[in-house]
């Protein structure tokens, strides 16, 4: 399914650029001017298959292990040309002005394909193992192969090991390797390559696998231009020592340098001409630093939508704990590119929705010809702060920042017979905004400045939530300029590529910014949000710094999920 939009009758003057964002459940393409960044137009596909989380419903539908979540390699290129075909007629520009193509994706997002690209999941043999398919970044099967990983590195004193914060998630690309080789060992022996999904489609548009120095270095574990050692991967498990030198040896490609040029296959898909350059490929959320003209250091950008990602460029590079990376031009060429995240955020608000909502709350938002979302954050916001006497964790996806854990779950505390949606509802959107203020200060904490903070993503639309998070964290938001910032950024690396822009800092200037909407923290309520703060810190140190209740929880739930799924077909 494809929609699109233009932007009125654009200009037909100037060159443009292709920008594609591939999202959870869904790629974005914009048509951008290179001159001034104007989006002359957008489309929009969704993935034909849902995400697998629960079975395997690609394949035998077989029932999947706790924490999974795959998707099918071929939905992203079906999505992916229709996306771009549409935006590229929409837009009304001759294929000639069309200099450049960028993409970036939800990372890390993992493929194993043989050594010519095609998805394992694509033959056969494999089309029923869950491990064939793409582990989507908030796949967290792989937690046991993060945490041995963890521990050897610790234990060697291994450099690279800080650079990550002191810890590594299960969403990176080396456990999701391992959980493949120690869980589907015959179907690791038949994998040619181990590809990050952002360098499988630029593979797949120009013919050439390079690695984005992007995904390698916060995702792949390059540092100082060298990986993990083979002695590390060895003791790791034996069969894992050349895991690198077999099924990752590839150039690395600088962000905003081109990968190669577009295939005659791709060009005809898209209506493009055979040959335009294809900008090395990027995470989604650091495209939008682009988007919203911050590449400078000290510029945090935050991208919140269904997860959230600060990212920070900085003139050092120093040990920040819990920190998702620190990579050497990483966000911009010349700085340090720090990330931190939150592992849900739209998502938890959904799911409180669709779970916890009474009907009668739908109606009275039908009869009002609103959304759900919007009657919950008008009755949440004629609340006085602290009213609710409720806080929450913003667990419901694990931690990704400081705690890298992602075995820690949710939690709200305070409720009584007299609770209200509402009250629970606003005590969610508190939350992410405290998490937030919590990374802000872990890394100033560390010596890294936060000297202003931009935001993108879908939930900029709610004015409510963004007032709370310039009063919880008191900090001024400048807000982007549109909500398309990832394909928008993306297009803009894709103008780097070019040669229409000669470096990313020139590009975001010429074709970023930010929108006139800005939100100023009020003191009164920063006040009150700090007293609820204190108690949301107190709750972040007790469930998160070793006790052990959330992880017992999760242990038991998987015991009874394997209990069930050992249980004969035929069992009462």
């Amino acid at each position: 399914m494809s929609t699109m939009t233009t932007a009125g009758a654009p200009s037909r003057e100037g060159t443009c650029t292709l920008g594609l964002d591939f999202g959870t459940l869904s790629v974005r393409a914009v048509v951008t001017r290179v001159s001034d960044g104007e989006i002359l137009a957008d489309a929009v596909s969704e993935y034909a298959t849902p995400i697998m989380d629960r079975r395997l419903t690609a394949g035998d539908n077989r029932e999947l292990p706790p924490e999974f979540a795959l998707q099918v390699p071929g939905d992203y290129l079906e999505s992916m040309c229709a996306a771009s075909a549409a935006a590229v007629r929409a837009s009304r520009v001759s294929s000639t002005d069309i200099i450049g193509v960028g993409l970036d994706v939800t990372s890390a997002t993992v493929v194993v394909t043989d050594s010519d690209g095609v998805p394992m999941c694509d033959k056969p043999e494999f089309a029923n193992n869950p491990h064939a398919y793409v582990k989507l970044w908030k796949h967290h099967g792989a937690q046991g192969q993060a945490d041995r990983i963890v521990e050897l590195a610790k234990k060697r004193g291994e450099a690279w090991l800080p650079r990550y914060g002191g810890i590594l998630s299960a969403e990176m690309l080396l456990p999701k390797a391992l959980e493949t080789l120690e869980k589907a060992p015959d179907l690791y022996a038949a994998t040619g390559e181990i590809v990050d999904m952002l360098d499988w489609l630029t593979w797949r548009l120009t013919g050439t696998l390079a690695y984005s120095a992007s995904d390698s270095g916060y995702k792949r574990m390059l540092q100082d231009g060298v990986y993990p050692s083979e002695e590390f991967l060895g003791a790791l498990n034996p069969d894992f020592a050349d895991v690198y030198a077999t099924r990752m040896d590839h150039p690395i490609a600088p962000l905003g340098s081109a990968v190669g040029g577009l295939t005659a296959e791709y060009a005809q898909a898209f209506g493009l001409r055979e040959g335009t350059p294809v900008a090395a490929g990027n995470i989604d959320a650091h495209v939008h630093a682009a988007s919203v003209n911050a590449v400078r250091p000290g510029q945090l950008t935050g991208i919140l939508g269904t997860s959230t990602c600060w990212v920070l460029p900085a003139e050092e590079c120093v040990e920040v704990p819990g920190v998702f990376g620190v990579v050497d031009g990483g966000i911009s060429e010349g700085t340090w590119g720090y990330e931190a995240g939150q592992s849900a955020v739209g998502d938890s608000f959904a799911w409180f929705i669709e779970n916890n909502v009474p009907r009668s709350y739908f109606i009275e938002a039908e009869s009002e010809g609103i959304s759900i979302f919007a009657l919950l954050a008008r009755l949440a916001a004629e609340q006085e702060i602290g009213e609710h006497g409720l806080v929450a964790l913003d667990w419901w996806n694990g931690n990704r920042s400081p705690l890298v854990d992602s075995q820690l779950t949710g939690l709200m505390i305070g409720q009584t017979l007299v609770t209200r949606p509402e009250d629970q509802y606003r005590a969610l959107l508190e939350s992410t905004a405290f998490g937030a203020r919590v990374i802000i200060e872990n890394f100033e904490s560390h010596g890294v400045p936060v000297t202003e903070v931009r935001v993108a993503g879908g939930l900029i639309k709610d004015e409510f939530l963004m007032q709370m998070y310039a009063d919880i964290t008191r900090r001024r938001l400048l807000t982007a300029s549109t909500l398309q910032a990832g394909a928008h950024g993306s297009s803009i690396f894709a103008a780097v590529a070019a040669g229409a822009h000669p470096d990313l800092p020139a590009a975001a200037t010429a074709m970023g910014g930010v929108s006139e909407r800005i939100y100023e923290p009020n003191e009164p309520a920063a006040a009150q949000y700090d007293r609820l703060y204190e108690i949301y810190r107190h709750l972040h140190g007790l469930f998160g710094r070793g006790d052990e209740t959330m992880h017992a929880l999760k242990a038991l739930r998987a015991d009874a999920l394997r209990r069930r799924a050992e249980e004969p077909a035929d069992a009462e």
